[in-house]
């Protein structure tokens, strides 16, 4: 297989394994990921809808690249719609599970693609969705990929709690293990150091 196709299936396989993790994470029902909390306290913040909020907040965090000298790829385009598309076709196929047990499975499952996803995608070097991006400048600044996630999911986490987004305990463990998944993946499909 040549690099660049790898490159283009790393990507589609990656975004897609991450909108699959978020509907397992949504179908759990043990409250919302970082980003969904931060998107949830600012549509009631400033009055718009969740889906809108997260439009905003994929541009506005695409202002973090400049400092970070990140440049936009297919992939960062693709990141932008594909995995809410998955997300929402793969919801309308699961079912919310009142056992716990079932919860807490579809949570662990979620988050393993969502960091395996990530790494996926993020290794075969087409560009990084908007929040990745700043993740994967934060690595180039020297921080460790796995400790740059975790900061940007805390802050992501803090700001959207501040604002009044809805919380559970899903919102603090994905916080401290989805930059632990996606750090633990890159090194087998880190594709970015090769021509």
């Amino acid at each position: 297989m040549s690099l660049g196709l790898r490159k283009y299936l790393q990507a589609f396989f990656g975004i897609t394994f991450i909108g699959i993790g978020v509907a397992f994470n949504y179908t759990a029902n043990l409250g919302l990921g970082p980003w969904g909390v931060f998107h949830d306290g600012i549509s009631k913040t400033i009055g718009i809808t969740y889906g809108q909020a997260g439009i905003l907040t994929s541009l506005l965090t695409l202002f973090l690249w400049i400092p970070l000298k990140q440049k936009p790829g297919i992939a960062t385009i693709f990141d932008a719609f594909w995995i809410g598309l998955t997300a929402d076709f793969v919801i309308n196929l699961m079912s919310f599970s009142e056992q716990i047990f079932i919860q807490y499975l579809s949570l662990f499952t979620g988050i393993t693609l969502i960091g395996l996803g990530t790494a996926i995608y993020v290794g075969g070097d087409l560009g990084a969705g908007p929040r990745d991006g700043v993740m994967v400048g934060l690595e180039q600044k020297g921080l460790k990929i796995g400790t740059a996630r975790t900061i940007i999911e805390a802050v992501a986490f803090t700001c959207g709690f501040l604002l009044g987004g809805k919380i559970g305990i899903a919102s603090l463990i994905i916080v401290f293990s989805v930059g632990r998944v996606v750090q633990y993946f890159i090194p087998y499909f880190d594709l970015r150091n090769k021509k």
